[in-house]
């Protein structure tokens, strides 16, 4: 999510865009709104953006949309598909073509059908660059979709070439390339179907949004919550077991810890820096912790002084920071074991993950490699008392004592005077100057994912047509032969000759450090002890339809 959730696609995953790890967290709202109610209450941040499956590639946003809309298929706990909306999603031979059926009976909560061009209308809105979607480069490898990028000569309603309406229940995908995993990706929320209605008036639509999920929409107070109600006309595969659920937006983590402590909060998908120590052991919460799926990374832009991507200059200093980084003290000491020191860029939970790929020993602490990188750069062009690397997160994520970490680590190694910390206030701060392009250093990012495969974490944040603001690329990094390989990945007959290709890839990645891999954060967080049916997904987030209140 930071993010969010390829393909050139984006998101996602993640990405993020990516728990509160890729969130914020906040201060205390008043009261349990529904206690004694079988309604479940949640940790939320204020969303970056209105709530439109499309323009939401965070997990502010994503975790009520997530609920609200319904796609083609939906994941299982263990990010397994099963076919929702779709009745049938065929490939041809060599899958550049899909033949996508849909169940009968499917409506949105305002009534009306769930078409074909339900689907095709939405999909077809999103790519088109003059509507300014973030998940707009999902749609890169549908036909028609470079056409819809030149904003000078359109108006905003032009439609896909490669999608084609056979009836209300039937249509059909035509891709500019192979894309094997496509059957797998539709099940992200930029994919979701939209009514009518969203046409008419998108700004309100963004307020009070109308989906044909397992919950709908009840209200929304900015900075405060948004409230969800169980979807009686719901028909899918994440049937709930709770009357609804409200996203409670908070600024401090503690503050919700402590609701969750006196059961004010029935759930959050972290804890803050001071209960890792202890959250499993208080017996006044429930506690999970186990291996997750979602990256803690920072990004450094391409053009930024001293690290221009793809220059020798840029190249050394990416991997000087990186070397200087100690990973291990950083998971052992400051994330108290709910972290583990990154080796890629996906996660070990991931399909064709491995830890030995060419180039991983950038991502290892080696003082003495890390200077000497430092100096050759300095040979190249004079790191100067005027120069400061700098690391941009949100103060109310949670995230202090990792980035100070990391700049002491960075300081402790290279000089004193070299990096330096720069905190936002608030989530939607930090996310609105990092989309904006107006951070001027390195950033936090992450990436929980949007589907489990390698290429979801990949071209969502690296990949060349999700930069310059059509995705989840925010260090606009571009390097053809990354993208090479990630096609060639995309039309592979087998998933092992695809991952051979994704581990490649990432070797690319690995010497050119777009972003710096700090750690794979664990699915871990806390509930109520009056709630039943706690636990976490593969995106490392809770299952909310699955949770009840005690004597529920």
């Amino acid at each position: 999510m930071n993010v969010r959730k390829s393909k050139v696609f984006a998101v996602a995953a993640a990405a993020c865009v990516l728990g509160m790890a890729l969130g914020g967290c906040g201060s205390s709202t008043s009261g349990d709104a529904a206690k004694g109610s079988n309604v479940i209450t949640a940790f939320d941040s204020e969303p970056q953006n209105s709530l439109i499956p499309g323009n939401t590639n965070e997990t502010g946003g994503g975790r009520p949309i997530d609920l609200m809309f319904a796609g083609l298929v939906s994941f299982d706990k263990d990010g397994k598909a099963k076919n929702e909306v779709a009745d049938s999603i065929t490939a041809n031979d060599d899958a550049t073509q899909y033949d996508i059926k849909l169940k009968d009976g499917w409506k949105f909560t305002d009534g009306t059908d769930v078409t074909a061009e339900s689907f095709t209308k939405a999909w077809s809105y999103v790519a088109n660059a003059k509507n300014g979607m973030v998940g707009s480069s999902f749609f890169s490898t549908i036909k028609g979709y470079d056409a819809l990028q030149n904003t000078d000569n359109l108006k905003g309603d032009e439609q896909l070439e490669g999608l084609k309406i056979v009836n209300d229940h039937e249509f059909t995908v035509d891709l500019n390339q192979s894309d094997s995993v496509f059957a797998i990706k539709v099940g992200y929320s930029a994919f979701a179907p939209l009514p009518e209605s969203f046409y008419k008036d998108t700004d309100a639509f963004g307020e009070a949004p109308v989906g044909n999920g397992p919950y709908k929409f009840q209200s929304w107070d900015h900075d405060n919550e948004i409230v969800l109600v169980k979807n009686p006309d719901y028909k899918g595969n994440r049937t709930p077991k709770n009357d609804g659920v409200t996203f409670k937006v908070y600024t401090k983590d503690d503050a919700a810890y402590a609701d969750i402590q006196s059961g004010a909060l029935d759930v959050m998908e972290s804890v803050p820096a001071s209960a890792t120590k202890t959250f499993e052991t208080d017996e006044t919460v429930q506690a999970y912790n186990k291996a997750g799926s979602v990256i803690q990374q920072f990004t450094i832009p391409s053009s930024l002084k001293h690290f221009e991507a793809g220059t020798e200059e840029g190249t050394l200093r990416r991997q000087a920071i990186s070397m200087a980084i100690n990973r291990e003290n950083i998971c052992d000491k400051v994330l108290n074991g709910t972290g583990t020191p990154a080796v890629d860029f996906t996660s070990p939970l991931t399909p064709g993950y491995s830890d030995s790929l060419k180039g991983s020993e950038n991502l290892k602490y080696n003082e003495k490699k890390a200077k000497e990188l430092w100096e050759k750069a300095n040979a190249i062009s004079p790191w100067t008392s005027d120069d400061k690397l700098t690391f941009a997160y949100n103060a109310d994520g949670g995230h202090e004592t990792t980035y100070t970490a990391v700049v002491n680590s960075i300081n402790n190694t290279l000089g004193s005077e070299v990096a330096a910390t720069n905190p936002y206030p608030t989530f939607n701060d930090y996310r609105t100057a990092v989309s904006d392009r107006k951070v001027q250093g390195a950033f936090r990012s992450g990436w929980q994912p949007d589907y489990p495969s390698a290429e979801n974490y990949l071209v969502a944040n690296f990949a060349s047509s999700a930069a310059d603001g059509n995705g989840s690329n925010d260090g606009d990094y571009k390097n053809s032969a990354f993208d090479d390989l990630c096609s060639k990945a995309a039309a592979a007959q087998t998933t092992d000759e695809a991952n051979k290709l994704y581990q490649q890839a990432q070797e690319i990645l690995l010497n050119d450090l777009p972003a710096v891999p700090l750690y794979y954060a664990n699915a871990y967080g806390v509930a109520a002890t009056g709630v039943s049916g706690f636990e976490m997904n593969w995106q490392n987030l809770p299952v909310y339809e699955n949770m009840t209140k005690s004597g529920k």
